[in-house]
């Protein structure tokens, strides 16, 4: 069995070729969508992504601003700039890229950003909403792994899916989309006990701990799909997944690739939420 590969990138150009029509209507009717993306870091991986985030904004006609505090900002100067971000109507959607610097927590500094304008779910209420079934955007990379299953047709209701890992970035907001969709979930994490008998009999496996390769054969039943969210940097400079897809690709029945999976997804559904915001 070779798996069949659950590529993002036709997915990210709909959605994307959507989100520049929407964004140009808006522009017309005198509402440019305008995003802002505040950075308090020196790591040149996060500087690559925002840099990205920013060539695909101007290509769907967003306005993007990259808000450079430096990697000495302190948790109130972040949190002070999230705020005049927040009340600025000229403003649509903000996202606290991270790392931030050492000793800034970032669920408390995100708590500054409006919720209507939380584009990446990142503030604490975000989740909350969504948990409770309340109008919130998700995170961008949990929405990914939801939308590639549907763009596929993997049939959620009823299916058993095991998430590995329970961040509030992916784990916890991607098992509640996946509850709202009837599937049943168990979110596994560090302290699950022989973590392979319980994702070997899930249905799907949604790869989300950030540990490159921990998913392998073992974890995996034969025909299930497999979502990988990692995105792990090698020495060369590439990425690579949670996923050991050497192995794992002669065992599942569906697999995405990393890069080309999840990632594309993510991109897009962050300038979906800001022209939905905008429109708002």
């Amino acid at each position: 069995m070779t798996a069949a590969v659950l590529s993002g990138r036709e997915l990210a150009a709909a959605v994307r070729a959507a989100t520049a029509d929407e964004a140009a209507a808006l522009t017309a009717a005198g509402t440019p969508p305008r995003l802002a993306v505040v950075v308090a870091t020196a790591d040149e991986s996060s500087a690559w992504y925002v840099r990205s985030i920013a060539r695909a904004a101007e290509k769907a006609g967003i306005v993007c601003d990259i808000v450079d505090l430096g990697p000495g900002a302190t948790a109130e100067e972040i949190r002070v700039r999230l705020g005049e971000l927040s009340a600025d109507d000229t403003v649509h959607g903000i996202i606290m890229q991270t790392p931030l610097p050492a000793g800034v927590n970032a669920q408390e500094t995100a708590l500054a950003i409006a919720v209507a304008k939380d584009v990446d779910g990142a503030n604490p209420v975000s989740l909350g909403r969504l948990a409770a079934g309340l109008p919130a955007f998700a995170p961008a990379t949990a929405e990914a792994v939801v939308r590639i299953l549907e763009h596929h047709e993997v049939p959620l209701t009823g299916r058993h899916v095991a998430v590995v890992g329970r961040s509030t970035v992916v784990g916890k907001p991607v098992a509640h989309l996946l509850l709202d969709r009837n599937a049943t979930v168990t979110v596994c994490h560090s302290r699950t006990a022989d973590l392979a008998a319980v994702t070997s009999a899930a249905d799907v496996v949604v790869a989300a701990a950030g540990r490159a390769g921990l998913i392998t054969a073992e974890h995996v039943a034969p025909g299930a799909v497999v979502i990988d969210v990692g995105t792990n940097p090698t020495p060369d400079g590439g990425l690579v997944g949670d996923v050991d897809a050497v192995t794992v690709a002669d065992k599942a029945g569906a697999l995405t690739p990393v890069p080309g999976g999840v990632g594309p997804v993510t991109t897009a559904l962050l300038l979906q939420h800001t022209v939905r915001a905008a429109a708002r």
